[in-house]
């Protein structure tokens, strides 16, 4: 192969050209994988507040029941219905709070990494004789 110096403009050029094409196809395979990581994290997560949701309508309407019956031996059913609802909806936004608290920790779902490769090829191209390193190839 023959040196930078000794090869012709043209194919300079054609170099560039191949180089920067790879390195577009690979920042855009680093930021379909970033944003697949993430949304598994996010189904997790919207999978627990499902499941939240789930169980509590299906426990809270056999629970009702149950404690509207056992509390009504103590105090009126008016009340023994408010005092078991209020309960079960406690229990459920503990639940739903979890799930929330899952989803903040996840940060944003942009592809930090990528987008940061993509700002630092942009610099390259725009300033070559710029030192700059890649934070992915370091």
């Amino acid at each position: 192969m023959t040196t930078t110096a000794q090869q012709s403009t043209p194919e300079l050029v054609r170099q560039a050209g191949e180089q920067l094409s790879h390195l577009v196809r690979t920042e855009l395979a680093l930021a379909q994988a970033e944003l697949r990581h993430k949304a598994g994290q996010a189904a997790g997560a919207a999978g627990l507040l499902g499941a939240a949701a789930s169980a509590a309508f299906w426990a809270g309407g056999a629970l009702t029941a149950a404690a509207v019956l056992g509390l009504t031996l103590v105090v009126q059913p008016w009340l023994a219905a408010l005092i078991t609802a209020a309960a079960l909806l406690a229990v459920a936004c503990v639940i739903a709070l979890a799930g929330r608290s899952r989803l903040r920790r996840l940060g944003p779902l942009t592809p930090q990494r990528a987008l940061r490769g993509l700002h630092t090829d942009v610099s390259v191209l725009t300033h070559p004789t710029a030192v700059a390193t890649h934070p992915e190839r370091t």
